[in-house]
């Protein structure tokens, strides 16, 4: 589809310039602000404030959906790589039952392709963030006979093989049931083709940064995710940063034609940056950026991945470290990423 929204467009929204007004008031809309904090003693303020308006994001989510729970059936969660689906989709399945709302969750991740059916690069990569990666002719019959009432087959997939099981599990939505479904693409219309467009609900999560850097330039918000999804895949993937850094290419280049333009389809936008994440990401990939910088120096067809760990690195240069991230609660959202989580992912 064509984009629906321009850059500029995203920039205007009006959850972005509350996240630009919040961030302003703490002090935390730039990295001397965030050291300030740290410094003199702010920072766990900020980490339960920023807690707070995430989860009040949720819960204003709900109540929406519960609102027009005469016609809503299927609650999608949706957003580009790192954003937070799991953690934001997991609290706002507490936020529904604690509502009241009997629901039932699909994970998109399960399916995916078998490994040898992807194809790979020239660097021996492969590209799981386009559409195509996704059987999406099993997920549109899986969701048309949820809704139908019928039991589906749905397919569990083995990340450490890279293989689904021989075999999955059988699903059935009760009378009444939500159906909550997270995913990469999730919001993509060939998903939920036939599917009466009145009846879904559309969260989009996004990791709305608005922090500036020394030089006063705004930090993009897919750095942001990229430190995330670093952090991650090195702890609990063993997949080290220089090779999440390498494979970011795809994920920027799919998120722009099969993720964005989705955003004005969605019924409600989550902000899913936490203004004290910076000083966490310094502890866990500072030596790996530094790494990366020097191995993808002269390193032919790595330029992009060169300017992405040289501009990353610069913001963790300039901030001070969180060397004991205790203090950041089990419940986070960026527990997600770095371990410790009291959610099951």
């Amino acid at each position: 589809p064509a984009l629906t929204v321009t850059w500029e467009e995203l920039y205007e929204m009006e959850i972005v310039k509350k996240a630009r007004a919040w961030n302003r008031m703490r002090d935390v809309d730039t990295i001397e602000g965030i050291n300030r904090s740290m410094l003199f003693g702010g920072y766990r303020e900020v980490i339960r404030d920023a807690d707070r308006a995430y989860a009040g994001a949720i819960w204003k989510a709900a109540a929406e959906i519960l609102g027009n729970r005469d016609r809503i059936r299927i609650v999608i969660v949706a957003g580009p790589s790192s954003s937070g689906k799991t953690t934001t989709t997991i609290k706002l399945c507490e936020s529904l039952k604690a509502m009241g709302e009997s629901l039932q969750l699909l994970a998109m991740d399960n399916y995916f392709w078998n490994l040898k059916d992807q194809p790979k690069d020239e660097f021996g990569d492969y590209n799981f963030e386009t559409p195509e990666a996704l059987d999406k002719k099993t997920i549109n019959r899986n969701l048309t006979d949820l809704l139908a009432g019928d039991e589906a087959d749905i397919p569990i997939y083995n990340f450490k093989t890279g293989r689904r099981e021989a075999e999955g599990r059988k699903m059935r939505l009760q009378p009444g049931q939500l159906l909550v479904i997270e995913g990469l693409h999730a919001l993509h219309s060939d998903m939920t083709k036939g599917i009466d467009p009145r009846s879904q609900f559309r969260v989009y999560i996004e990791a709305i940064c608005q922090l500036k850097d020394a030089q006063g330039n705004f930090l993009p918000w897919t750095d942001i995710r990229l430190f995330r999804r670093m952090v991650r895949d090195n702890l609990h993937r063993n997949y080290p940063p220089l090779k999440t850094i390498g494979h970011w290419h795809y994920v920027r280049k799919s998120e722009k034609a099969h993720i964005v333009p989705f955003i004005k389809a969605a019924d409600a936008v989550v902000n899913g940056y936490l203004p004290y994440e910076l000083p966490v990401h310094k502890k866990y990939l500072y030596g790996s950026l530094k790494e990366a910088v020097e191995r993808f120096g002269d390193a032919r067809g790595r330029e992009d991945a060169l300017k992405r760990a040289s501009r990353c690195l610069s913001y963790l240069e300039s901030v001070d470290v969180l060397e004991d991230d205790s203090i950041i609660p089990p419940t986070s959202l960026l527990r997600e990423f770095i371990g410790g989580s009291a959610y099951s992912y």
